[in-house]
């Protein structure tokens, strides 16, 4: 995709990592919980690694560097946590991931529009054309950068829906534009840099930040039903990507499941509220 110098047209969401509490009832943004950007890039030819979208590049990212876990087995246990099914030892081994969740969540976000979020997995970057044959890759983690970059906030709103309320305040009422600087790190070594430990920072000392483009989000209305429901309506999987741009790593294939079941999940509620008698409304001139 960066290869060329060109301009693409893309949907943005942001978004919680706290799932809805029923259809338009969210958690409230004053919990703690992780903020997530995702791109939808549009008209991007390619072969593509999965076949239910044409011409689509997802790019998903956090606002904390690191992946919640070391590996799968950890990040499929850390979500049995409060189940009662895993032994007080393996709650012990997972100590690490709760303090990784705290750390998290002891992050400020007063704007999403002006701060950094990150891949925390890696993924291909190309393949090398001296060793195409070979069908070699370079490996890189991803980061989308606000070029207004803001202070964390010393206290937060009270309002259970500040952050959609910034966003209608900076894009809408105060008719501003957010940019951001997509950056790219490259892979080093297995110790610097390491592919299968996600929890394990990559620092920019060893492998510095290189800006390959820029996200730009113009002054908009977005705040009304039709986008709430393209919004609905909307899959954003890791797995949406070029061949060139493919998930490295077991986290990254056990996302492909994940990001697949949860498609079908919300396919099918979208199919039964469409299905669902909708109120009459008279219409008058």
């Amino acid at each position: 995709m960066f290869k060329t110098p060109q301009t693409y047209p893309a949907w943005i969401r942001f978004s919680s990592g706290g799932s809805p509490q029923k259809r338009g009832k969210f958690h409230s943004d004053s919990q703690p919980d992780v903020r997530g950007i995702a791109i939808k890039v549009m008209n991007v030819e390619g072969q593509k690694a999965l076949d239910d979208e044409e011409k689509t590049q997802d790019f998903i990212l956090n606002n904390y560097p690191i992946f919640l876990t070391k590996d799968v087995r950890d990040y499929v246990d850390l979500s049995q946590a409060g189940s009662g099914k895993l032994s007080p030892e393996r709650l012990e081994e997972l100590g690490y991931a709760f303090a990784i969740l705290q750390k998290i969540g002891s992050h400020k976000v007063g704007n999403p529009l002006l701060i950094q979020y990150w891949s925390m997995a890696p993924f291909k970057f190309g393949v090398s054309e001296a060793v195409a044959t070979l069908g070699a890759s370079r490996i890189v983690k991803l980061s989308v950068k606000s070029q207004q970059p803001e202070q964390p906030p010393e206290t937060l709103p009270e309002s259970e829906n500040y952050l959609r309320e910034t966003l209608v305040k900076y894009l809408t009422e105060e008719g501003r534009e957010a940019s951001f600087d997509f950056l790219i790190q490259f892979y080093v070594d297995d110790e610097k840099t390491p592919i299968e430990d996600h929890v394990k920072e990559w620092q920019e000392a060893d492998s510095p930040f290189i800006n390959v483009a820029t996200v730009r989000i113009p002054s908009q209305k977005f705040d009304f039903e039709e986008r709430k429901r393209l919004d609905e309506g909307s899959l954003f999987s890791p797995w949406h990507t070029l061949l060139e741009h493919e998930p490295v790593g077991s986290v990254n294939l056990s996302r492909k499941r994940l990001y697949s079941e949860l498609a079908k999940y919300r396919r099918e509620q979208i199919a039964q509220r469409l299905r669902e008698p909708q109120p009459y409304v008279a219409v008058e001139d």
